[in-house]
């Protein structure tokens, strides 16, 4: 079946909310506009129940069908939250605050979901209750799991939840899925070495702690590429390096810091212990000592088999099988979506924005000719998971 006809006729509507997120951009949990959007939306829509501040600034709607016999309940989840990235655009709609924009199209995903929300509480041609979540800090403040923390999935009696990301360069139409692990989970080190200082003249009166982390940076990568199965997925990339201040000095410490990125909990567990035992090592050899300081980040997302192979189903009857990529090879990004699905089963798709600017980018923009396709797929969702008798 194509595009929901009811839905095609508000996507202009839903564009219009869109492009108001998108010119009001919050950070992490600071996402106050988006939220009180959302929020007035849900209720003008008529939903049973909106309620505010789950996960501090999330919201939540609920949306009865015209039957309860089922009992079920189902989740479908939006973010909310912009990036710290200076948008550059000419655009008529750009972010009208420095410093912040919507470069991972979250505004998309919530807008799509507020259209299926109108739609859903119009017809309400289903068996059972719809839960629309709008979730804020995706974006490395885990609000997905500060929304789990308040018991929400408990409180709104949610069975099963979906999420949806979309992806430039997948035509817009194509969806894009798989079982099992799809996203990454993603921790964080920082590490400290601390040496002697000396006159940069005079190396042999110091420890160079330059030199060794120098060393230990080189040292990482040899941990995928010497300690991990290649049938595996890993990823240890370091990201910043501080040291010094001056020319003609040998400095104190040195510090740098980075990203580790697995699919598999003994990969991770693998990878955390290498990279203890090299760092550890080369400050030996060296005579210097190291602080080395792990910060566990997302978990993996892990898609359960039925409810992939639901949500594969739903994409196709939406824009054909042909269009429906059922093995989606894993993505090494993150995604807090995952807390969700470690409560209660579901699948995260992924779906096409076209031929545009990459995932925080600062020239990225959502493609609204994508709305239809996105709430269309919610709509159906609800409506297939519940069908009514």
């Amino acid at each position: 079946m194509p595009v929901n006809n009811r839905i095609a006729d508000f996507h202009a509507e839903i564009t219009e909310w869109r492009r108001e997120i998108h010119q009001n951009p919050g950070l992490l949990y600071d996402v106050e506009h988006t939220a009180n959007l959302v929020a007035t939306k849900l209720r003008e829509f008529g939903c049973d129940e909106v309620v505010e501040g789950i996960g501090r600034t999330g919201v939540v709607g609920v949306i009865k069908g015209r039957q309860s016999n089922s009992g079920k309940v189902v989740g479908m989840r939006a973010d909310m939250d912009a990036l710290p990235i200076q948008e550059k655009s000419d655009l008529p709609h750009k972010s009208k605050i420095p410093g912040k924009m919507h470069a991972c199209g979250h505004d998309g995903h919530t807008a799509m979901l507020l259209g299926a929300a109108k739609y859903l509480a119009e017809t309400r041609n289903f068996d059972g209750t719809a839960v629309v979540i709008f979730q804020p800090a995706e974006e490395g403040g885990a609000g997905g799991k500060a929304m789990c923390d308040d018991d929400m999935m408990a409180r709104f009696g949610i069975n099963e939840v979906y999420g949806l990301h979309n992806i430039p360069g997948l035509p817009v139409g194509d969806f894009a899925i798989r079982p099992g692990a799809i996203m990454a989970g993603t921790d964080e080190f920082t590490i400290i070495v601390e040496g002697h200082g000396a006159h940069a003249a005079q190396p042999h009166n110091g420890i160079d702690p330059i030199m060794v982390a120098s060393q230990m940076v080189s040292a990482l990568q040899s941990i995928v590429s010497r300690n991990v199965n290649p049938i595996s997925s890993a990823v240890v990339t370091v990201t910043a390096f501080q040291a010094g201040q001056a020319y003609n000095v040998i400095p104190q410490t040195a510090k740098f810091w980075g990203t580790i990125r697995t699919l598999d909990p003994q990969v991770r567990e693998l990878v955390h212990t290498r990279l203890k035992r090299v760092v550890e090592s080369i400050a030996v050899a060296h005579d210097c000592t190291v602080d080395i300081a792990m910060k566990d980040g997302y978990p993996v997302t892990v898609n359960h088999d039925a409810e992939t192979d639901f949500a594969a189903q739903i994409a196709k009857e939406i824009v054909g099988d042909a269009r429906v990529n059922v093995e989606q090879p894993p993505v090494m990004g993150g995604e807090d979506f995952s807390y969700m699905l470690e409560e209660r089963p579901g699948a995260f798709i992924f779906m096409g924005n076209g031929d545009t600017a990459g995932l925080h980018h600062e020239e990225y923009d959502f493609n609204d000719e994508a709305i239809p396709v996105g709430s269309s797929y919610w709509a159906k969702l609800a409506e297939r998971a519940m069908p009514a008798t």
